[in-house]
């Protein structure tokens, strides 16, 4: 089926697009003018020494938290890493001593160079045990294993912030992280 032709001719000037390219200068040189004389709409943060205040639904670093007897609330029942859509939460069960009923994670990481920071991990948990409270949004490091975090980097984060838990988490090798997966190398 032929496409209907117009029924109107375009003048020259709409043909030519001069008056709508005249009009989309005018109103640039309208921004532009409004911001020279109005410069107080742009507010510079001076960050590390002034931080950007964040909102109260803002999701921060995953934190695991602890039972009244000091152990982690995680019961290794692999909701958060089936619900992650990123598959970014890593696992590995283990029985506790005193009960065998009861689960423990030997290991807890998380990729956070996978994660969304959908929180589906947090809505999962049916003991309450991972959080995305802390407000953190600086997570950075110079390595891909330094931003796979562990149970023990997890636990500590809140222990006077960020500074404090990498220190704890730099100190002990035996809980750095040294690849993705267990069968993976480490990366360079």
């Amino acid at each position: 089926m032929a496409l209907p032709k117009p029924t109107k001719s375009l003048t020259l000037s709409e043909s030519s697009y001069l008056i709508e390219v005249l009009k989309g200068m005018v109103l640039t040189m309208g921004h532009v003018i409004k911001n020279i004389f109005d410069q107080d709409r742009f507010r510079t943060i001076e960050y590390p020494d002034m931080r950007k205040p964040m909102t109260a639904r803002y999701r921060g670093a995953h934190r695991l938290l602890l039972r009244p007897d000091g152990a982690v609330k995680c019961v290794a029942c692999m909701c958060c890493p089936t619900v992650c859509p990123a598959k970014c939460i890593s696992i590995v069960a283990g029985e506790a001593e005193n009960d065998p009923a009861e689960k423990f994670p030997v290991s807890f990481d998380i990729d956070m160079l996978r994660c969304i920071y959908c929180g589906f991990c947090v809505e999962a948990c049916p003991k309450d045990a991972i959080r995305m409270d802390t407000r953190i949004y600086e997570i950075n490091a110079y390595t891909r294993q330094d931003m796979v975090h562990s149970k023990a980097y997890m636990v500590n984060l809140m222990d006077g912030l960020k500074p404090a838990a990498v220190q704890a988490y730099r100190a002990d090798h035996a809980i750095r992280p040294h690849g993705h997966t267990p069968d993976e190398p480490p990366v360079a």
